[in-house]
């Protein structure tokens, strides 16, 4: 049985009330409650890993068993995991300093909930992608509603049984909306994971009602070359990134950007990649399908548009795609201009423009004159090189010699920057995301503010401030 909620908005409310009044009730949960909410999550994803990879299967049509996981049901262990050991410590208040004015009391940080969160999940990667967040929240002492989406049914309705057997509903419950009820709810904080559209509209909505906002969104991340990297090595790398879950990863390179006349030789190098870890596409179960026709025609739609205008087309397997599959060839493409959709927009799946540059000063700027991406990867030897990317670029986050793996750092926030997003979490960010951060003064009966009391005829508050003004820095 479907034990997700199909919940019109009178039901999100009143779930949402629910959800509020057992936060109220216990505003400040101690260490214990929120280790055993950490301790039910992991058991939550350990025990049913199998039943995770049939779902996705099922939601994708082929869904590879292996990337499941390690990049779903692993991932979401080790986020857990760290969270639960770490938790002690981020919940000490930080001692500051104390400002001169208020000396010799004392400053401090108190951690405390938000309240309730939502969560919007998306398709790609939707285990991972609700767990990574719902691991600082549950830490930071919060209740949860959760989104699924709706392109992955058997996914939601198998997380919705689970977190019902697991969890009270006051705490964590998984809901079905499809329309825009979930992101206008009065939540205290809504994290949204999707595309840079659909984020506006989360925050437009949110906006209503004064909810803040972290957005995780994508973008087109690009790969720079140097002239100095074994372009064998590139392409092995950013080919496992275009065709890991088929592309359809936020992080995935979107274009590459090769030195002058080494377009010829990466494509034939990534095509020798592709076709070596995968010497068939159709029917083979460790090459994940788009997840269903309407992302398909999407991405054909943009080969479609790029050929009409001008650009070539280079396979990178031999396999013809067979009717009615969704394995999709992998695409390298040059000849792209700025006119065609696949460099307009983020392209989410194994399409691979490919692009020229003469310098690093035109790599950089081609970068620059785009919106800030969610991820940028260096391949360079020479230090100076890396050096100058990493100063005069603007990213979410950066791997040099290497694709996608800032995502599984723990002890690094994730999150984008501009058009990628807003809001970071992962690690101790995370759990900082999601509270509030309480400032605290505490007073002493002697205090120089005790000068600010009128009457002041004897000038004690000017010279004492003079003498704070005349101290050096």
């Amino acid at each position: 049985m479907n034990t997700a909620l199909n919940t019109p908005n009178s039901e999100l409310f009143g779930l949402l009330a629910r959800q509020r009044a057992a936060a109220d009730a216990d505003m400040l949960p101690d260490i214990a409650v929120r280790r055993d909410r950490l301790r039910r999550l992991l058991a939550l994803v350990r025990g049913n890993r199998t039943a995770f990879e049939d779902a996705l299967v099922a939601d994708f049509g082929e869904r590879s068993r292996d990337e499941t996981l390690a990049f779903e049901v692993f991932t979401s262990v080790e986020d857990i995991k760290h969270t639960s050991r770490h938790l002690s410590r981020w919940m000490q208040p930080q001692r500051r300093p104390i400002s001169l004015m208020s000396m010799p009391g004392r400053a401090r940080l108190i951690p405390q909930p938000l309240g309730v969160v939502g969560v919007v999940v998306p398709w790609n990667y939707p285990l991972y992608l609700a767990i990574s967040p719902l691991a600082p929240i549950l830490a930071a002492g919060n209740r949860a509603m959760v989104k699924p989406s709706p392109d992955t049914p058997h996914f939601a309705a198998l997380m919705a049984q689970l977190v019902a057997d697991a969890f009270a509903p006051e705490e964590l419950a998984i809901v079905e909306d499809e329309g825009p009820g979930f992101s206008a709810l009065p939540f205290d904080h809504l994290f949204f994971t999707g595309s840079t559209h659909v984020g506006r509209l989360v925050m437009a909505a949110a906006a209503a009602n004064l909810t803040p906002v972290t957005l995780e969104l994508g973008g087109k991340s690009p790969v720079i070359v140097s002239p100095s990297f074994p372009l064998a090595r590139v392409a092995e790398q950013v080919a496992f990134g275009k065709t890991a879950n088929a592309g359809q990863t936020c992080v995935a390179p979107d274009y590459v950007l090769v030195p002058r006349g080494q377009a010829g030789a990466f494509i034939a190098e990534s095509r020798a990649v592709v076709e070596r870890f995968y010497p068939q596409l159709v029917g083979n179960p460790d090459y994940t399908a788009v997840i269903n026709e309407r992302q398909f025609a999407r991405l054909n739609g943009y080969l479609d548009d790029a050929r009409a205008k001008g650009a070539t087309l280079h396979p990178l397997h031999g396999d013809d795609a067979q009717q009615g599959a969704r394995q999709m060839v992998p695409t390298a493409i040059t000849g792209v201009n700025d006119s065609m959709r696949l460099m307009q927009e983020e392209i989410f799946g194994p399409v691979m423009p490919v692009v020229e540059y003469d310098g690093l000063d035109e790599a950089i700027d081609f970068v620059k004159a785009r919106p800030r991406p969610l991820a940028l990867y260096i391949f360079s030897t020479v230090q100076a090189e890396q050096t100058r990317v990493l100063r005069e670029t603007i990213s979410g986050g950066v791997v040099i010699n290497g694709v996608m793996t800032h995502v599984a750092q723990n002890n690094l926030p994730f999150g984008g920057v501009g058009a990628s997003g807003m809001g970071q979490y992962h690690g101790r960010e995370g759990f900082e995301t999601f509270s509030k951060l309480k400032p605290v003064v505490y007073q002493s009966r002697f205090s120089p503010m005790n000068l600010m009391f009128p009457p002041r005829p004897d000038g004690r508050l000017r010279r004492s401030v003079n003498w704070m003004l005349g101290r050096q820095s």
